[in-house]
């Protein structure tokens, strides 16, 4: 058996219970992994709080992770058990429901196809508060047809993703100017993450910026006012749904491994930095602590999850024949 938390019902964060359930068997094209830090995003809370993807209950939250394989299906052919890998494991574009069995658990089972090998140079918190959000990050920059040396104006610049797009732009991407908004406090830490200029929105509004910009990349959902500061023909993503305005594009995410593996040399260079909010890691004990801050919307990055409880393998890894309860 495991430690996992889950909710049997939706609502606030208070629904969360922490339990026990049978470790999974992976399939033929599956990894069962033991989960060394775990990341929270908005997404996780807002399945909770109302039905936005079909799912059976109980639900285990939880998309992000880092961790060491420990058990493996016959189709796996990229890892093998004591392999160190991260990933997003929830696919949201297999058209399927989604995973009851979420990262917020000791061991999780996950397609090959969709984690990659931790870059040697970060920690499991590190590498576990990276795969949705810059996932999410990469995908709007693909949507909006970005291309080198155009300028872009990025919405919440401090937030999870928001501090991957930042540095993306900067260093990925090759914008020749990169402005980001952000709160009074944040405004060194973003100009630290590379944006030439950070605008301080509770000193400065979008109708004052005295520049237009090729691309304008909206994080928070505030494009139905940010709009102003993007050129006539500019396109605006919006990573929230839906958008707040008729020109936005509303930009998800391609969940796959072979993207973050893509990311290694800039990350093992140190040109792409994870980000955990100050306030943690929170431990696996303290999830619930962690949802509240996470839902205020005042995180500085990623909230992480770590250590987890589990520090031993089980006295047996599942094999085909064993049945998994959830």
């Amino acid at each position: 058996m495991q430690k996992a938390w889950f909710y049997e019902e939706y609502g606030p964060k208070e629904v969360l219970k922490l339990g026990d359930f049978h470790i999974p068997t992976p399939l033929h094209n599956q990894l069962l992994v033991q989960v060394r830090a775990a990341a929270l995003n908005p997404i996780d809370f807002k399945r909770r709080q109302r039905p936005i993807f079909p799912s059976d209950f109980p639900v285990v939250p939880g998309c992000d992770m880092a961790g060491v394989v420990i058990g493996k299906g016959g189709g796996v052919t990229k890892f093998d058990v004591g392999d160190e890998v991260y990933g997003n494991i929830q696919d949201f574009n297999a058209g399927e429901k989604l995973k009851q069995l979420g990262t917020l658990a000791e061991f999780i089972v996950v397609e090959e196809s969709l984690i990659a090998t931790k870059p040697n140079n970060l920690s499991f918190e590190e590498a576990a508060s990276l795969p949705l959000a810059v996932q999410t990050a990469i995908e709007g920059f693909k949507t909006a047809g970005f291309k080198e040396g155009q300028t872009v104006f990025i919405v919440g610049g401090a937030g999870g993703v928001g501090t991957l797009v930042v540095q993306l732009a900067k260093h990925l991407y090759g914008a020749s100017h990169v402005v980001a908004t952000t709160s009074t406090p944040k405004v060194e830490f973003v100009e630290k993450l590379g944006a030439d200029r950070v605008v301080d929105y509770r000193k400065t509004r979008y109708e004052d910026v005295d520049e237009k910009y090729d691309f304008l990349y909206d994080t928070i959902g505030d494009c139905n006012n940010s709009f102003v500061v993007a050129k006539d023909d500019a396109p605006i993503v919006d990573i929230t749904w839906p958008p707040s305005h008729p020109r936005a594009i509303y930009s998800s995410l391609t969940v796959c491994g072979d993207n973050l593996e893509k990311l290694r040399p800039y990350l093992e260079s140190g040109k792409l930095k994870a980000v955990i909010d100050p306030t943690g890691p929170y431990t696996f004990g303290d999830v619930i602590q962690a949802f509240g801050y996470l839902e205020t919307g005042r995180a500085r990055g990623k909230v992480v999850i770590s250590p987890f409880p589990s520090r031993h393998l089980p006295s047996s890894v599942p094999s085909a024949q064993d049945q998994c309860n959830i």
